[in-house]
């Protein structure tokens, strides 16, 4: 009887082990490469309309385009920098065809084509006719998508970047 009840109680406590284990490892957090691309542009799409204001990555008050950028993929656990000169030398450099839901448009500065000035997250892939959402200063002045082929972005694009591959 009572190895009856040792084995009962080991076979308990082994079983109780592995379920530890596997709720462990499910709170986890997400690594860059388990990151759903979609999932990205559903969350960045509940921010459509929320105010440009210059400096910000308060939803409440609103954001700037690095502020958007950085806010959205820190829900998903990354950490982006919080200036757009921040992406000049951050991600993997892709080539139009590469371009995928997730990645992120890098853009010259309005007025300076030596620094970077804006960022966006590619919400629907085509090259350079992809679209992506970005809080816009300009006539927008707000979250929003554009496409990349309008000509005041054709002339500013600097390169677009794969912060989600390792």
């Amino acid at each position: 009887m009572r190895s009856h009840f040792f084995i009962f109680l080991s076979a308990f406590i082994l079983f109780s082990s592995f379920n530890l284990k596997k709720k462990e490892k499910e709170n986890l957090p997400q690594t860059a490469t388990e990151i759903n691309r979609d999932s990205i542009i559903v969350y960045a799409k509940k921010y459509l309309g929320t105010p440009y204001v210059y400096a910000s990555s308060n939803p409440q008050k609103g954001f700037d385009c690095s502020g958007f950028v950085s806010y959205v993929f820190k829900n998903f656990g990354m950490t982006l920098p919080r200036s757009s000169s921040g992406y000049k030398n951050i991600g993997k450099t892709l080539k139009p065809e590469e371009f995928k839901v997730g990645d992120i448009l890098v853009f010259y500065g309005y007025k300076n084509r030596n620094v970077v000035g804006h960022v966006g997250i590619i919400c629907d892939a085509n090259g350079m006719q992809s679209k992506f959402i970005h809080a816009s200063s300009g006539k927008a002045q707000q979250v929003t998508i554009t496409s990349l082929d309008t000509e005041h972005y054709t002339k500013r694009f600097y390169k677009c970047v794969d912060v989600l591959s390792k």
